[in-house]
């Protein structure tokens, strides 16, 4: 019987060394800028109880949720059951109480509910771990995928919204990525709602027009017809997040039309405290901010949000997705008992700022050096020479953080050096250090050839200089 050949799951993949190497890269500098601006790391469980995760996403996050089947006595449980199943949410419940988490934000919530006696408020957190959703894999989307978020609880000030935007600018300077920041506001979405057809149909608005760059304004107009808007209420609508001209001309224009609406113009002032105050580069010429713009149409579908929200999308290169997003959220812990606890964050995509930058070609050349710097050869086999010196030369390396390996492997006696030196170019080591039978040592660079006899001394003064 043949052997069914290895795979992984659809939308997961594997990462080699010099995947991870450059994934470490966009962490640590994603993580420095955290640290910067006073965040704390935290870290939550892969999965969480069901009754954290549902209703917190909307009807779309919930289709959305990896479940995780019962253990074994499941089955008795059902087949034992008085009560007779109904539907498949009924089925769906019996076998599962767990669900692997969609995103860090709901878990982060529950978490501050859990130890809001032992954290301080305003509580200042970063977490970058995996995330799962069950949607259909593409380019750029994934079904497991790492969140690097940063959010702050306890407190209502604005300030916190400026600061998110300076991280997410700093980070994307520091990468290389030129990008545009979006912002908007679910208040002013709830106005958008309260003039077109009524508040109660905001989330209806709101995850109708996310999907706008998916299937545009005919795929919009189209499904909000099915859901029994008129002709004249998608007009307005389709009017009103249209709005252009500079950010103070289209808040302006936006205040006239949402005049009526007390919620809406919060909105509005709240957007122009943070023209006001922020502080980013100015383009010349228009004198307008070069990378943070208003956008009316922005509704982040995630129902929790309630104030500013972001999405931040790469502007050259050929993939221009969303690589960020976050905003305010002021209800999400009194879902968990915890009551008046206002909170904003964003969120850093990994995966979707490896594919840009791997694109764009920005990974410092650097990365693709071997995690070893020398690989200890000699003019014989391993086993023929006597392994003392040479072990402790290894030791001696590495005690001066200098990281070495030796080549264990049997070589051609006739060309000695042709298998390890071709060990060490596959694996991008930068330096050979050969080992004579008379205990000379040659340090010999790998990129250019030049090979000259050292003592050790010289050697480490000259690898760590």
């Amino acid at each position: 019987m043949a052997k069914e050949k290895p795979s992984i799951p659809k939308g997961t993949r594997d990462f080699g060394p010099q995947e991870v190497a450059k994934r470490k890269y966009i962490l640590n500098t994603i993580e420095k800028v955290f640290i910067k601006y006073g965040f704390m790391p935290i870290e939550t469980p892969t999965m969480e109880n069901l009754s954290t995760l549902t209703g917190k996403y909307g009807d779309e996050g919930d289709k959305l949720l990896f479940r995780i089947l019962d253990s074994g006595e499941t089955f008795e449980k059902i087949r034992n059951s008085k009560f007779e199943i109904r539907n498949q949410n009924e089925f769906n419940n019996s076998i599962t109480e767990k669900g692997l988490r969609y995103d860090l934000t709901v878990p982060f919530a529950r978490y501050v509910v859990m130890n809001r006696n032992e954290i301080t408020f305003p509580f200042k957190r970063y977490q970058m771990q995996p995330v799962w959703r069950a949607d259909r894999p593409q380019k750029g989307r994934y079904r497991e995928f790492w969140q690097c978020d940063a959010d702050v609880v306890g407190s209502d000030s604005l300030l916190h919204e400026l600061d998110l935007i300076n991280i997410y600018n700093e980070v994307f300077k520091c990468l290389g990525i030129d990008v545009e920041i979006k912002i908007n506001n679910r208040k002013i979405l709830a106005g958008i709602a309260e003039v077109v057809k009524g508040i109660e149909h905001l989330n209806t608005i709101a995850v109708a027009i996310d999907k706008l760059d998916k299937i545009g304004k005919e795929g919009v107009s189209k499904e909000l017809t099915e859901l029994n808007f008129t002709e004249t209420e998608i007009t307005i609508l389709f009017d009103i997040i249209s709005i252009k001209g500079t950010e103070v001309e289209m808040l302006e224009s936006l205040k006239i039309k949402l005049q009526n609406s007390t919620e809406g113009l919060v909105g509005i002032d709240e957007l122009s405290f943070i023209f006001k105050q922020i502080n980013l580069p100015i383009h010349r010429e228009t004198n307008q901010l070069i990378n943070l713009k208003t956008d009316f149409s922005l509704a982040r579908g995630l129902s929790y949000y309630t104030g500013c929200i972001f999405e931040v999308v790469a502007i050259e290169g050929s993939l221009r997705s969303s690589i960020g997003g976050g905003g305010r959220y002021d209800n999400l812990t009194g879902n968990f008992g915890l009551d008046g606890v206002s909170g904003v964050g964003i969120s850093f995509g990994l995966d979707r700022i490896y594919d840009v930058i791997d694109d764009l070609k920005l990974f410092p050349e650097t990365l693709s050096q071997g995690s070893s710097k020398v690989l200890i050869c000699a003019n014989d086999s391993i086993e023929n020479i006597e392994l003392a010196p040479v072990l402790q030369l290894l030791n001696k390396l590495r005690n001066k953080g200098i990281a070495s390996e030796i080549y264990s492997e049997k070589i051609n006696v006739k060309k000695p050096l042709e298998k390890p030196i071709k060990y060490a170019s596959s694996k991008k080591i930068a330096y050979a250090l050969i080992y004579t039978e008379n205990e000379a040592l040659k340090l010999k660079n790998l990129e250019n050839g030049f090979q000259e006899e050292l003592t050790i001394e010289e050697i480490v003064e000259k690898l760590i200089g």
